[in-house]
Formats: structure tokens, sequence, C-alpha cells
């Protein structure tokens, strides 16, 4: 049974409720008239009328041929504005239907008063533009990976080539090197996608501590509170380890790290950065695209990271140049 025709069948049972209900209450009305013969004040008229039990009897027939009225009238009318309440969802349904085929650019953009029907469009168009965005940006890293996996790999079959026909060791070190790059590459695409999966297994951990353990040999301004959280230590430990290579690499000194409050803050001094919230996408470093030394992924895994323990990610351009990364977890619950 269709929504549609179980609306029309309430409404036409509520219209004859309710005329039941007024035919009881008359007839109730009725029974009460006094029983007793009824006669006309003037003589001359028709001395006839019509005792208790015609009028109930009457009252009867009418409440009958009433009721069917009021049940055609229900069935009829219940039908075209059930149909009229419910057009949204056939416009919200086409709209899931066409999702399923994968046409996530279609939009319902329901017209009208607000009401708990547009505000159910207006969310399924909000889902729609999320998902759109989510497969687009799939997408684009996919094609992204591809691009920066082949250049490897394609000077990684050149060098051994050459290298094949000449014994040359420089060339094998160069090699050595280019493979390493391109492996590195590779665990970095894996780890992303780890990151992205919600499957980390969370314990109690103080951010702190693995802070410390990155910032191993790096001359840095360190002022680490303990910052207990719960997370997943190797992925906290790739957060951080990304954060401290990415101001070394990309900066021109002045690193100081701060760690409280569940809150992790670095910030380093280096050229001034027009848009530092474009860092966090795959494959891109400063203005444009990755060259040498890096494959643009640090900030991107981090932006993942930072997503899968829920928290919130800030890049932001520090004043007279570089970059002031925050990263904001939850804070682990005390026990009671």
């Amino acid at each position: 049974m269709s929504a549609r025709l179980r609306l029309t069948l309430s409404y036409a049972a509520f219209l004859v409720a309710a005329g039941l209900l007024i035919a009881a209450a008359l007839w109730v009305i009725i029974h009460e008239f006094p029983n007793y013969p009824l006669t006309a004040a003037n003589p001359r008229d028709d001395p006839s009328a019509p005792s208790r039990q015609e009028l109930l009897d009457l009252t009867v027939k009418a409440s009958a041929v009433m009721l069917a009225a009021l049940a055609a009238l229900g069935l009829t009318g219940g039908w075209f504005l059930a149909g009229w309440i419910l057009r949204p969802l056939n416009d919200i349904n086409e709209a899931a239907r066409l999702a399923a085929t994968g046409k996530l650019d279609h939009r319902i953009r329901l017209a009208g008063r607000s009401d708990e029907f547009k505000a159910l469009a207006d969310n399924f168009d909000h889902m729609l533009e999320r998902l759109d965005d989510a497969f687009a940006g799939q997408e684009r890293f996919a094609a992204n990976a591809s691009h920066e996996l082949r250049t490897p790999l394609a000077v990684t079959a050149t060098l051994l080539d050459v290298a094949r026909a000449e014994q040359d060791s420089e060339l094998l070190q160069r090699l050595q090197h280019t493979n390493a790059r391109a492996v590195s590459l590779t665990e970095a695409l894996l780890r992303l996608a780890d990151a992205n999966a919600v499957t980390a297994a969370f314990e109690p951990v103080d951010l702190a501590e693995i802070v410390r353990a990155a910032l191993d040999g790096v001359d840095a301004d360190a002022d680490l509170a303990p910052t207990p959280v719960t997370g997943d230590p190797e992925l906290l430990a790739q957060l951080a380890d990304n954060l401290v290579r990415n101001a070394v690499q990309h900066g021109t000194g002045g690193i100081r790290v701060t760690t409280s409050d569940a809150t992790l803050r670095i910030e380093n001094a280096g050229p001034v950065i027009a848009a530092p919230e474009r860092l966090v996408e795959p494959f891109l470093r400063g203005e444009g695209r990755t060259a040498g030394g890096g494959h643009g992924l640090g900030l991107a895994l981090v932006a993942r990271i930072t997503e899968v323990h829920g928290g919130t990610l800030t890049v932001a351009a520090r004043d007279g140049g570089g970059l002031v990364v925050t990263v904001s977890l939850r804070p682990r619950r005390r026990a009671p």
C-alpha cells in the first residue's frame, strides 16, 4: 500500500468518523425529545407531526446518506490532496534514483515556503554536493597519484637500461635514490588511504611524547606540556613527523612547537604564502606543483589523520612569512 493510498484512506476515515460523531450527537439530542403526540396550535393546520421515533428513524437514514457522501468526498478529495502534499517526495525520490545511477550533479532545488519537505530537499541537495565533491576529489587524487608515480618509475626504467649497459656505480646510486623516492611516495599514498578509512585502533596516548620523538635531531623551540589524547599512536606519530618535516624542509628556521589542551601548534619562518589553505591538497606545495625533495602529501596526510581523530586542522600564514599549523584533537576523557 502506497503512502498516497494510506493518506487517502486516513483522510476518508477521519471525515467519516467526524460525521458519525455528529450524527450520534444529533440522535442523542432527538432521543431526549418528549415522547407524546404533538398537535398544531391552530386547529385549521395539519394536526399530524412526526413522533420521536419517526425523527430518530429519519436521523439514522439521513446520517447513513451523509456518511456515504463524506466517505466518497474523503476518498476523492483525499487522493488529490495526498498527491499534492507528497509531490515534493516524488522529486526527492527522483533525485535519489539519479544519484544511485552515479549522476551527482542533479539538484532538487525545491521551491515554495520553508517546511519539513523543503528542509529535507535542501539537506539532500547539500548531501549530493558533498558526495559530488568527495568523488571529484578522489578522481583528482587518483589522477595526481598516477601522474606522480609515473615519473619516478619511468626514470627508474631508464637508469636501469643505462646502468645495465655501462655498469656505472653512480647511476646505480641514483637508481637506488629514485627507487626509494617511489617507494616512499607509494607508502605515503597507502598511509593516506589508511587514515581516511576510520579503522584505527585508538588508545590513550600523550601527544607531547609523540611530538618529542618527532623533534629528535631538529633545532626547534619546543614547549611540550603533557597533552593526553585518545588516538592511534602510529597515525599520530605520522602526523607529528609530517608537520615537523614540512616545517624544516619548506621553512627558513625559527621553528616553534607547543602542545597543550589536546592541541599541537607548529610555526616556522619562511616565504609569504598567499593561500595557505591550499597546502592540504595532495601533491601541492607552496604556490604550485611539487618539484624535487618531496611529493606534497605531508599536510594532506595530516588533514586525513586529523579528520579520522575527529579534530580540526588550521593552516594560516604567519606574520612576516611562514606558516602556523594548529591541530586540535579531542582530549582524553578522564575515568569516572
